[in-house]
């Protein structure tokens, strides 16, 4: 589509929003513009929102987008049109220390605006397992704490197995819902649970849901063989990427092609065969890490930060990271109370995650 196109339609959604005075919701806004597809508006509108120009409160079918000047009126009537999980998440604030601030201000800036960068090697070859961390001293101790079960000498995976079902759903949720999917937690239950679609969903979020709970079953199943090696990752790939992709030849293969970050000035690595050698690296790396939490949040910052796959990679890096976790019977990461960053804040996340996502279940 022409680039001049594109903006006059979203223009036009701006525009919609503006002439409504309780917020406008997407079938509203696809009913403006009449024989728009489903999957278009919804890009449309993540774009706009991304950007700043339109604020989104709530989730799935009860949400509402509104001008930023006129959203903070309206607080109190979309917290009763929103669930409580929605609630909770729109009000999480992230603590960034000074330095972390400097980034987030940084990012908020157009793309333009930001010097392109490419990939450096020298952050994966600096790090030397268990002399180098992530964590400090405090940070994992506390994690170590708030993290114990009651299962530590049981076999690997036995407390991920006694709390399956909740695992399935509120990590299913929890990992989809940060890309952008707008299913409910009722409704991931209702999926899971009965295979019920949501009546305003659609059939790639849903598939993207039931890939989430087959890669969960994968990881606890295998708890006694899983680990940071290819058989695990390309299969954990290759399970949340199925019926996702274009290539479906791409699903558990590493990548082949070069591929952009939307809205980022990062440019990934392209030679397949350096992807390949820093892939083999990054597994062995992980693999010797001994701490657990440390290990979780290298595979959280270092698989996304390569790109290993076409697509995908986020959601294999937060269910790698459930892997330590796993296999030591401790409680899993299901990124509860981490609200949804933009894709150009996708590392800020992953090094959040532990702080705000680690629970017991």
């Amino acid at each position: 589509m022409p680039r001049h196109r594109r903006e006059d339609d979203l223009a036009q959604i701006v525009e919609i929003v503006r002439q409504s005075a309780d917020g406008a919701r997407r079938s509203d806004i696809a009913k403006a513009l009449k024989e728009v597809p489903r999957r278009t508006l919804q890009s449309w509108l993540r774009s706009l929102v991304e950007d700043g120009r339109l604020i989104q409160e709530g989730k799935g079918p009860a949400a509402r987008y509104r001008l930023p000047a006129t959203a903070k009126a309206s607080k109190e009537t979309v917290a009763h049109q929103a669930g409580p999980e929605e609630d909770k998440l729109a009000a999480v604030r992230v603590p960034l220390s000074p330095e972390s601030k400097k980034i987030s201000d940084y990012l908020r800036q157009p793309v333009a605006a930001r010097k392109a960068v490419g990939y450096d090697r020298k952050f994966l070859d600096s790090y030397r397992p268990n002399a180098t961390f992530y964590l400090s001293p405090k940070e994992r101790e506390h994690l170590a704490e708030v993290g114990k079960t009651k299962n530590a000498v049981e076999p690997a995976g036995t407390y991920a197995k006694q709390i399956l079902s909740r695992l399935l759903i509120d990590l299913s949720w929890n990992s989809s819902r940060l890309e952008g999917n707008t299913y409910s937690l009722l409704d991931t239950r209702r999926l899971i649970e009965f295979g019920e679609e949501a009546q305003d969903g659609n059939r790639l979020e849903a598939q993207m849901i039931l890939n989430h709970k087959d890669a969960i079953e994968f990881l606890v199943s295998d708890a006694e063989e899983i680990g940071f090696n290819r058989h695990t990752i390309l299969n954990l790939h290759g399970i949340l990427a199925q019926d996702l992709l274009p290539d479906e030849a791409a699903a558990g293969r590493l990548r082949h092609i070069a591929v952009g970050i939307q809205q980022s000035a990062f440019h990934p690595l392209e030679l397949p065969q350096l992807i390949e050698e820093c892939f083999d690296q990054l597994l062995a790396t992980a693999e010797a890490i001994r701490d657990p939490y440390e290990q979780a949040l290298f595979a959280m910052v270092q698989l996304p930060y390569l790109q290993p796959f076409d697509d995908v990679n986020k959601r294999v890096s937060r269910l790698a990271a459930n892997i330590p976790f796993i296999r030591g019977n401790l409680s899993p990461l299901s990124f509860n109370d981490v609200p949804r960053f933009s894709g150009q804040a996708s590392v800020m996340l992953a090094c959040c995650g532990l702080v705000l996502g680690l629970v017991q279940l």
